[in-house]
């Protein structure tokens, strides 16, 4: 594209078409008095048939982030947010935290109060023009992105668009950050700066070098009882597939840490309870996870080999991190598991009869997992209050093999039934809570035709501004399920007291300071208030007749929700 072409006749109408030329679909948008030249653009845009993204207006910023993590991570494609100056901003943080620590591709833009008082049909013209300004609004923000910039009078737009979403999608891919001052996006003298050339976004995954490759493969074929651990492997497309292929050639057992990385059915899957097999292994593939073991509660066999598989291995975006590897693989995990598995082919062709014996006595691990699960499942079936294990237990019974759930601390990890790759999502390293709402919307945007189940503490549920959340899922049809796992009470925070001072005077009181958050709302009547459908569950008999009438209104184009009365057990 020639840069001094254009038809278009300002900074923000271009703004609009570089973000459309370079891959945005959506625009998640909380609007405010900066946005005007952006509401000019898409008029103008609509009058004149020239395509733009589609704005989704989305009246909380938290929602926003959330709803465009939820989308990036379903598609793998970049979204963006646009927010309104300082303010917006700041409302962002907890969505940008969780985002960059989950390596999610968002492009986060803000508008900038006015630079001038006055010259410009974009000058400041109300007083909160004067109190919204920061000396570096950026500096808010800086910890938690890749990138940071702010558009500059006269920049090419499109080649400002192209660098930020380059970067993003860049593994390890993250959120990006760009502001947009009034006067600039008012400027009717466009330079776009060339066109994008029709590569893909950002740059391919480096790929591990051979001769740590080789290294890893030859520990793995000396072990007699190797162990892999897997974190954020199986939020890749192809996790579940390559990861399990390799346990099964090898026979590798996979505990997981946090998500699933293999269907519950594989043989080789071990689940989650890593204790019970860490410190018997002798060689240990730790794969995508930041945090495989908490060292003041268990370690690896001080003999064990220790062998990390990530993009960056040292996860030198957190500031302090001890774990200790005699071998460190940088590149695409992906990758690297399939070099691995070309060289084990070679190196352990004549060890069948020991693979088999091996395999053999995973499965037999396996089985007992199995076997433990549905021993929790039909205990919980009675419980009263209502178990978080039981609300797993009979999702498994009612949802569809490629549901997707949204699980922001509401249910136990290891009773849900796993599937396949994507299917499962959590709020992240980071923690910041209130997200569960968004990434379910953002889901089912993202994957209309599937069931998008949420299950959330209600203490996160608070948090993550229901009235916005319900409000867009009915304006733009995304209907979900919203289970509430409701305690009445901050649990992690009692069990974190408990865990500290399991003697303590905290531990002897009938109402623990900070915890209690009762008398608890009636959650379904604001799920009623937004035009969706809402129940109230209090006996463990009645729960699976409310999923299954629950999972009917949403396949109907209704939102629903289900307030589930149930004791300690879930994480919130």
């Amino acid at each position: 594209m020639n840069s001094n072409v254009s038809s278009e006749n300002s900074v923000a109408e271009a703004f609009l078409s570089a973000l459309y030329r370079r891959g945005i679909k959506y625009v998640f948008a909380n609007a405010g008095t900066d946005f005007a030249p952006v509401i000019e653009a898409l008029v103008a845009a609509g009058r004149t048939g020239r395509p733009v993204p589609h704005f989704v207006t989305v009246p909380h910023e938290n929602v926003a982030m959330a709803m465009a993590q939820g989308y990036a991570h379903q598609t793998g494609e970049p979204a963006a947010v646009m927010v309104h100056v300082s303010v917006g901003t700041a409302n962002s943080i907890c969505g940008l935290m969780n985002a960059f620590r989950d390596h999610i591709p968002l492009l986060l833009m803000a508008g900038r109060t006015p630079l001038t008082e006055s010259g410009n049909s974009g000058s400041r013209n109300v007083s909160i023009h004067w109190g919204q300004e920061n000396f570096d609004q950026a500096a808010m923000i800086r910890e938690f992105v890749k990138w940071e910039y702010e558009l500059r009078d006269g920049q090419p737009v499109d080649t400002i668009i192209g660098r930020a979403l380059d970067i993003a999608m860049s593994e390890p891919r993250g959120p990006v950050y760009l502001s947009l001052p009034r006067e600039v996006l008012a400027r009717g003298s466009v330079d776009h700066g060339p066109g994008p050339r029709g590569r893909s976004l950002g740059t391919p995954a480096p790929v591990a070098a051979p001769d740590t490759i080789e290294h890893a493969a030859s520990l793995i074929a000396a072990a007699k009882h190797p162990l892999i651990i897997a974190g954020k492997t199986g939020a890749r497309r192809e996790g579940f597939q390559v990861l399990g292929d390799l346990g099964a050639a090898f026979a590798l057992p996979v505990v997981q840490v946090g998500e699933p990385c293999l269907t519950s059915t594989h043989p080789m899957n071990l689940g989650f309870a890593l204790k019970d097999h860490l410190e018997t292994a002798d060689v240990i593939v730790v794969v995508e996870c930041a945090v495989p073991w908490i060292p003041s509660a268990m370690a690896p066999n001080a003999e064990a080999k220790l062998i990390h598989i990530a993009i960056d291995p040292l996860y030198s975006a957190l500031p302090h991190r001890g774990f200790e590897m005699d071998v460190a693989i940088a590149g695409d995990p992906i990758a690297a598991l399939r070099l691995i598995h070309d060289k084990l082919t070679s190196k352990m062709k004549n060890k069948s009869a020991q693979l088999s014996a091996r395999a053999l006595q995973i499965k037999s691990a396996h089985d007992a997992v199995d076997e433990t699960r549905s021993r929790q499942a039909t205990k919980a079936a009675t419980a009263n209050p209502i178990s978080p294990a039981w609300v797993a237990a009979c999702l498994n019974q009612i949802k569809a093999e490629d549901a997707i759930i949204i699980n922001e601390l509401g249910i136990p990890v290891d009773i849900l039934h796993h599937t396949a790759s994507k299917a499962y999502m959590t709020i992240g390293q980071a923690g910041g809570l209130g997200a569960g709402l968004g990434l379910a919307l953002g889901a089912k945007l993202a994957a209309p035709s599937r069931d998008v189940i949420l299950t959330v503490g209600d203490g996160s549920y608070i948090f993550g501004n229901p009235t916005a959340a319900h409000m867009v899922a009915r304006s733009n049809n995304l209907p979900t399920l919203t289970v509430i796992c409701n305690n009445s009470m901050w649990y992690a925070v009692r069990r974190a007291t408990l865990a500290m001072y399991p003697t303590g005077e905290a531990s002897k009181t009938n109402q623990m300071p900070l915890v209690d958050m009762s008398p608890s709302p009636a959650f379904e009547m604001m799920m009623e208030a937004c035009g969706g459908w809402g129940v109230r569950v209090e006996d463990p008999a009645d729960l699976p007749g409310a999923l299954k009438t629950a999972l009917k209104k949403v396949r109907s184009g209704t939102p629903a929700l289900l307030n589930v009365i149930t004791g300690p057990g879930g994480r919130d």
